[in-house]
């Protein structure tokens, strides 16, 4: 099996990748020891010196110089890390040996071995998150908690960039990349990243498919609001709910039965 950047991209119905014992196991410890086993191999693999360009030219221009940017599934720091040298980044990663890696690759950044899903840090604490091809190795449960407290690390104005899965998918796969350790993914298909993505609260400024042979992903460009946006919506819901129960009460008057003056009920 054959695909440019971790995961399976082709639509996938419902199907799983036998791994005999595998299936038994926490899917977190098959993705940890699949990347223990393959780091310098999934960096040579997946062009680790120039993947991402285009993405990470683009958000350097619109983080500020001496930003704080956090890398989810960030590997061995490359390129994220390395390439982003104007701010300070802090990347996490479930897997030892590219936690070592990229400290030794990036010595100037932060790094912590941890499930991206349970980690935690202070609100408004960063000026960007990324995340790419991470999220898919989550279980689908961990994935939109993991976007609500995403949203929450992001200063106003914010950004947030990651790939998704583009079709629905989970399933295992033997050998990965010929590393001697099997591999993990769960995707949801774009439609429900969509929703998720606006039920943490973050704007989809831009979305665009990633080709990938016969398949691909999703990237998604979001932010998290503004503070005066946000005073926006919440005077614009207020309003709304608002008109509702003011039409709602107009509605139960028009309907409710009046006494007349000989004893008798009529409707209004």
């Amino acid at each position: 099996m054959q695909h440019g950047y971790p995961g399976p991209a082709w639509p996938v119905s419902a199907c799983s990748i036998s791994c005999g014992s595998v299936e038994a196991e926490d899917p977190k410890d098959v993705v940890r020891r699949g990347y223990d086993a393959v780091s310098v191999r999934y960096d040579k693999w997946s062009g680790g010196e120039a993947k991402y360009f285009a993405w990470l030219s683009e958000l350097g221009e619109r983080i500020p110089a001496g930003g704080t940017v956090l890398d989810l599934g960030c590997g061995s720091g490359l390129p994220m890390a390395r390439d982003l040298t104007a701010c300070h980044v802090t990347g996490v990663d479930i897997s030892e040996v590219q936690i070592r890696r990229a400290r030794e690759i990036v010595p100037a950044a932060e790094f912590l071995q941890a499930d991206i899903s349970s980690v935690d840090f202070d609100s408004e604490s960063f000026d960007a998150v990324v995340s790419f091809f991470a999220l898919i190795h989550l279980p689908l449960d961990d994935q939109l908690p993991l976007l609500r407290r995403i949203a929450g690390w992001l200063r106003p104005g914010g950004l947030f960039v990651a790939t998704t899965g583009y079709w629905a998918w989970t399933g295992y796969e033997e050998n990965w990349l010929d590393g001697g350790a099997p591999m993990w993914w769960s995707h949801a298909d774009v439609a429900t990243y969509r929703s998720w993505i606006e039920q943490a609260g973050l704007l989809i400024d831009r979305e665009e498919f990633v080709p990938e042979g016969d398949g691909g992903h999703a990237l998604f460009r979001t932010s998290r609001p503004q503070r005066r946006d946000q005073n926006a919506r919440a005077l614009l819901l207020s309003a709304y709910c608002g008109l509702r129960l003011h039409l709602m009460q107009r509605e139960d008057r028009s309907t409710r039965p009046v006494t007349t003056a000989a004893g008798g009920k009529v409707a209004r």
